[in-house]
């Protein structure tokens, strides 16, 4: 069961199809015409960041998870049609911060890597005093 990030568009971050509670997941996007910015099919990298963030969130699942740092490389281009595989792992765990390693592959080969450092709050971001 998804806890976290349960209103988010799969349209634009992708889909769950595999949760293994605090310790992984694997996030599918299919890429759409909506998301090029070229006449060439060129898919923003924001895209695959959304899906690897959305990854990510869902391998820690917790409602209150939010994303305090990434260290990201695109390797390959990603274009409009691609089927994009984002596989999270969270490798380390101290206290409240979640360290996530996540790789998304394009036809199994890696087109995205990252680390995400992922921290679960005490409440909800936005209900937190400032």
């Amino acid at each position: 069961m998804i806890l976290t990030h349960q209103k988010i568009d799969e349209t634009i971050s992708g889909k769950c199809v595999d949760l293994i509670h605090g310790k992984r997941s694997i996030v599918v996007l299919k890429t759409q015409d909506f998301m090029k910015v070229d006449d060439k099919g060129l898919v923003h990298g924001g895209f695959t960041f959304s899906l690897a963030d959305y990854a990510a969130m869902v391998a820690v699942n917790h409602p209150n998870v939010v994303l305090y740092k990434a260290e990201v490389k695109f390797k390959l281009p990603v274009k409009v049609g691609d089927t994009l595989v984002a596989k999270a792992r969270v490798y380390r765990r101290i206290k409240n911060r979640y360290f996530v390693e996540v790789q998304v592959l394009k036809d199994d080969k890696v087109a995205f890597i990252g680390k995400f450092l992922c921290i679960v709050l005490e409440s909800h971001v936005l209900d937190l005093k400032k």
